[in-house]
């Protein structure tokens, strides 16, 4: 559903861009870097609406603004009204859809969590990242890539918006129901030796989470991971044609990249209350350092499918992870302004990914120094992330706290 404001689908559009509008590589990577920078600063007050109000209305209203986005995209002519377009995109798309749809799912499952949400993602991944950039890059040369926008702006006011308003619900106790069907809002811990610990959910307001070390490590893990992903899909066309592969490989290896990303989502799923965080984390964050460095050596198309391979688990783990996270330590009743301001941060993230590697590549010739660099990042925060407290133990320092304050 928010496929035509990520990253994945846009670079498809970039040459377009550059050619028809007659703009710089670097002007187009500023102005979608700016466009995600302003786009995400609404993000905290969707997430305080979605509290308030609940996120059906939210998501029916967000979907059809999102549909006239797509339709202004194909009408722009310079590269100021290209500015304004990358703004609507990533502040509907990337960012208020993914908050909405993400906040429903956490609403409505405890203990099963991890599970529906691997399942979702895993859907959402064959879809949207395995379907959607091959179909752009059909459609643009067929249709002409205005007509392209056109076409999923129409798809999405008339087709997904009155679908989304016929099937989505707010919470499960609107209803007379409970989270999982009814079973009690519980969260289930595995612990070491296979201990398994029950723990009445525990909600955090936004202030409370701010003041943990645990809340800013996640935010910084989950925002480097957005930013260099980004980074990459972003140039990945140019990227595969520097190291003498082809336009259509480039697109081609979003397939690999969406296999391993749905398993390892569906996967990470059912890990997700059964393995301890830290390590889920970590281990997204080393295959994304590795995927940085292979990035500067795609020299084969083999290469080029591993890379993908690679590319895919990091996605998959940190898709399931920054889904549930946030539910997981913080709890459901504060879910969506917490969800709301993580998501503006690991959005601004995002919006920093192209600049880097857009200005290395016109500077230097090359993206291999600005990519080594950046493989840094994840694999120190990847160290970092190992010892972060779970949520068992964070919710214990909460509820000792909330005693000592009334005693």
């Amino acid at each position: 559903m928010s496929s035509p404001g990520q990253t994945y689908v846009v670079s498809i559009f970039i040459e377009s861009f550059i050619t028809d509008l007659g703009i710089s590589r670097s002007l187009v990577s500023t102005l979608y870097t700016l466009g995600t920078l302003v786009g995400s600063f609404v993000l905290p007050i969707v997430g305080y609406q979605i509290d308030r109000h609940g996120a059906r209305l939210i998501v029916v209203l967000i979907t059809a603004l999102f549909g006239f986005a797509c339709v202004y995209m194909g009408y722009v002519q310079n590269a100021f009204m290209l500015g304004l377009g990358f703004i609507a995109l990533r502040m509907l798309g990337q960012g208020s859809l993914g908050l909405v749809c993400t906040n429903i799912i956490n609403q409505w499952w405890v203990r099963r969590r991890g599970m529906v949400m691997g399942i979702s993602g895993m859907a959402g991944s064959l879809i949207s990242l395995g379907g959607f950039p091959n179909l752009v890059n059909w459609l643009i040369p067929t249709y002409g890539w205005r007509s392209t926008y056109i076409l999923l702006g129409i798809i999405l006011t008339f087709v997904i918006a009155p679908v989304a308003f016929i099937f989505f619900r707010n919470h499960p106790e609107d209803y007379g129901l409970q989270p999982d069907g009814g079973e009690s809002s519980t969260f289930r811990f595995r612990k070491r030796k296979q201990v398994t610990t029950r723990l009445t959910e525990v909600n955090w307001t936004l202030g409370e989470a701010m003041r943990t070390s645990v809340f800013w490590i996640l935010v910084a893990s989950l925002s480097a991971i957005s930013m260099l992903s980004t980074g990459l899909f972003f140039h990945m066309v140019s990227i595969f044609t520097d190291n003498g592969l082809t336009r259509n490989l480039a697109a081609a290896v979003f397939v690999p990249i969406a296999v391993t990303t749905a398993v390892v989502n569906w996967g990470s799923g059912l890990l997700v209350d059964r393995v301890p965080v830290r390590i889920l984390l970590a281990t997204g964050l080393f295959f994304q350092a590795l995927s940085l460095l292979m990035a500067c050596s795609l020299s084969d198309i083999t290469l080029a499918l591993v890379f993908g391979v690679v590319l895919g688990i990091s996605s998959g783990l940190i898709r399931i992870l920054g889904s549930v996270i946030w539910a997981m330590y913080f709890g459901r009743h504060h879910l969506g302004s917490i969800t709301g301001f993580t998501s503006m941060v690991t959005i601004i993230g995002s919006a920093l990914g192209p600049m880097p590697l857009g200005i290395g590549r016109d500077l230097l010739g090359s993206y291999n120094l600005a990519l080594m660099i950046s493989a840094a990042i994840p694999l120190l925060l990847g160290i970092l992330g190992l010892f972060i407290a779970d949520p068992v133990r964070l919710a214990g320092q909460l509820q000792k706290h909330e005693q000592e304050t009334d005693e």
